[in-house]
């Protein structure tokens, strides 16, 4: 690879294409419909160029025939100015500031899909978990859209996660269990670059903690070096709950986590401490289960207040804060009025909440986990 010296607030920028790339009706109270009730072809690149920055390491591809140059502009703060849809990762890669998920689509994978990219989706979050997500409809999806012309592949940040075996369901894991941790890594990226119709992913996530660390550095060296290769532009980390372990794992890796990606609620104490290791760490946090966890925040009489106040749904609310705090949430509704309210929480311009506002929601996500530790 070629190597490019850069300060920590620089970023490398490719001139062609970045990795990732009236009133409405409120919602109601949560239903089963809005959030699912149960947790949980382009051109082959010619060289890979490496910005070491500080501690982590950013990659951008080039293309056979495509300059690269090096931007001396800041990278994306973690408070994005209002309407600015994309922030920019610790990896240099681009990430919508809000991303469709697509677990428990089952048949409508493909369709929903479809839709949220219509809609102005340009985040897709899977997974090569058979049980749970069907990777392969979501690059059904990919390939109508782009046949369509409604976008290139360019366009969209796609992101999947290698699963370990206790999280698959033993009749349809898509790679050998028996295999070494690495072999398992490399079989199920390759089952998610044929699934998804693609000769690269932007964001490759370790959807959880192996059941040794060991084994779960072992996992994310064979991560590391698809990012190297550059097959992957990022890679991140699922359902890390153990501060340490993402303490150990940012101290052995050669590539910190880009992202930490959890559920978002009060059991876990709303992962105070792990997000303030992601700020001082430059990884950003995504949230999944964010509405139909905290159905006591989302409708609290303090975000009713600020929605009636700013003709917005509590969602919109609620998803406002959390990208006012640097927080990239999923979103899986099924809904297409629903997409649309999503999308306007990182779109327009003129939505914000106001310092009561996020002090507010502070205080009940505060006395939330207060509550949490006394039980």
């Amino acid at each position: 690879p070629v190597l490019l010296p850069c300060s920590n607030r620089a970023e490398v920028a490719i001139n062609v294409r970045p990795f990732g790339g009236g009133v409405s009706k409120p919602r109601s109270a949560p239903a089963v419909d809005r959030r699912s009730a149960r947790p949980s072809s382009c051109l082959p690149a010619t060289f890979t160029l490496m910005c070491v920055a500080g501690s982590s390491v950013g990659l951008i591809r080039s293309f056979r025939g495509v300059s690269l140059r090096a931007s001396s502009v800041p990278a994306d703060s973690k408070t994005p100015g209002p309407g600015s849809m994309w922030r920019t990762t610790a990896a240099s890669v681009r990430m919508p500031r809000m991303i469709y998920g697509t677990a428990w689509k089952s048949e409508q994978t493909a369709e929903l899909v479809e839709k949220a990219i219509e809609t102005g989706f340009r985040g897709i979050d899977t997974a090569c978990q058979p049980r749970h997500y069907r990777e392969e409809l979501v690059g059904e999806a990919l390939q109508r859209v782009i046949s369509k012309g409604l976008v290139e592949r360019k366009d969209i940040f796609l992101q999947t996660k290698f699963t370990p075996p206790p999280g698959q369901d033993p009749a349809s894991i898509p790679y050998n269990p028996r295999a070494s941790v690495t072999a398992q890594v490399l079989e199920s990226f390759n089952v998610s670059l044929r699934n998804l119709g693609t000769n690269y992913i932007d964001s490759l996530v370790l959807h959880s903690p192996l059941n040794t660390f060991e084994k779960t550095a072992q996992a994310w060296k064979t991560m590391e070096d698809l990012q190297l290769q550059g097959k992957v532009g990022q890679i991140g980390i699922s359902n890390c709950y153990d501060l340490s372990t993402l303490q150990n794992l940012c101290k052995d890796a050669r590539i910190k986590p880009a992202i930490l990606q959890n559920r978002f609620y009060a059991d876990t104490l709303y992962d105070t401490n792990l997000r303030k290791f992601c700020d001082e760490n430059n990884i950003i946090y995504q949230s999944f289960w964010t509405l139909t966890a905290n159905p006591g925040l989302l409708y609290s009489p303090q975000v009713r207040d600020a929605a009636s106040r700013l003709d917005k749904t509590e969602a919109q609310i609620l998803f406002k804060y959390l990208s006012m705090k640097g927080i990239v949430p999923l979103t899986g509704t099924k809904d297409l009025t629903h997409m649309q309210q999503d999308l306007e929480v990182i779109s327009d311009q003129n939505f914000n909440l106001q310092e009561e506002d996020v002090s507010a929601i502070d205080d009940l996500i505060f006395e939330a986990c207060k509550n949490a530790r006394d039980e």
